[in-house]
């Protein structure tokens, strides 16, 4: 379980899941990060991803461009921002989830929230860890 305090990087696909359905696991990542008992790290780089990734999907999630940008806003205001400065590409199975690697290692966060666990092979070379959501 996440303790008060841990940062993490969160993966959009979480996010996707946690505005999608108020009844799982990823619902209550984002209820924890509005409570502060986790920290989210993001890059502009996660931010657009996020963008791009609810605007595809604002159809099936109900949301209004406004509404969007609202959340974006949100994320924005409770995340740290870390610039990365150095990139470690390619270095995962799946080439789109180098950048979440990438910012956790610039950050110094130990941990990535994702469902996609095995696409994140070779991260603990760096200290880092996926998790599903599932952990909290």
């Amino acid at each position: 379980m996440l303790g008060r305090k841990t940062r993490i990087v969160l993966d959009t696909n979480v996010l996707y899941a946690g505005l999608y359905s108020s009844k799982g696991a990823s619902y209550r990542v984002l209820q924890a990060i509005e409570e502060g008992k986790i920290r989210i790290v993001i890059s502009t780089t996660l931010l657009f991803e996020y963008e791009d990734i609810l605007k595809r999907n604002q159809a099936v999630l109900d949301l209004s461009n406004h509404e969007i940008e609202k959340i974006l806003d949100y994320f924005c205001m409770r995340s740290e921002h870390q610039k990365i400065y150095f990139l470690w590409r390619p270095m995962l199975p799946d080439p789109k989830d180098d950048h979440l690697l990438e910012l956790a290692i610039a950050s110094g966060t130990k941990l990535i929230v994702t469902y996609n666990t095995k696409d994140f092979k070779g991260a603990e070379t760096f200290g880092v860890k996926p998790l599903t959501e599932e952990i909290l």
